[in-house]
């Protein structure tokens, strides 16, 4: 399973208005549920909101990947939004977020979500990235810049064995 393959382009939102944290995992659990029949927006932002008491999603460097599991979710499902204005996320370096990054999985998806999650902060973890996507001005740059970020993680990831040789 690979980013993406669950990240359509339909799924990378430009110029979300934010507020706050709740407001933006309230739009996506409302977006997901419209796009997705099976889920329910308030189970999805139920399960969003009880993550972010485990503690903030927000990663630092102005980016925040909100997950959960859900019953109801057949496979993976990921969204990218970039936000009008940054907020606050109570992320763990103190600086308001305008990159949003969700993903939800089946709640049996142990390896998948960690491995998933783990691309995501591969690929939201490199300053150039962030750069490329918070200076682009439409959603096909926007998701072109994040499917650019993927292929460059995956080819690094496909390199690194042979490196050790």
């Amino acid at each position: 399973m690979t980013l993406e393959a669950i990240l359509p382009p339909e799924r990378t939102l430009f110029a979300v208005p934010g507020g706050s944290k709740k407001r933006v995992l309230e739009f996506f659990s409302t977006f997901i549920a419209q796009n997705t029949p099976s889920l329910d927006s308030q189970e999805v932002f139920s399960r969003l909101i009880g993550r972010e008491r485990l503690g903030s999603t927000g990663i630092g460097n102005g980016v925040a990947i909100p997950h959960a599991r859900n019953p109801h979710c057949k496979a993976p499902v990921a969204g990218f939004l970039k936000l009008q204005e940054p907020i606050d996320f109570d992320a763990v370096d103190g600086e308001p977020v305008d990159l949003v990054f969700v993903l939800l999985v089946p709640e049996e998806a142990d390896d998948t979500h960690l491995a998933l999650l783990a691309q995501v902060a591969g690929i939201m973890n490199d300053a150039e990235t962030r750069n490329r996507l918070r200076h682009s001005a439409s959603q096909r740059e926007l998701h072109e810049a994040l499917i650019q970020a993927i292929h460059a993680l995956d080819d690094g990831a496909d390199a690194s064995p042979r490196q050790a040789k």
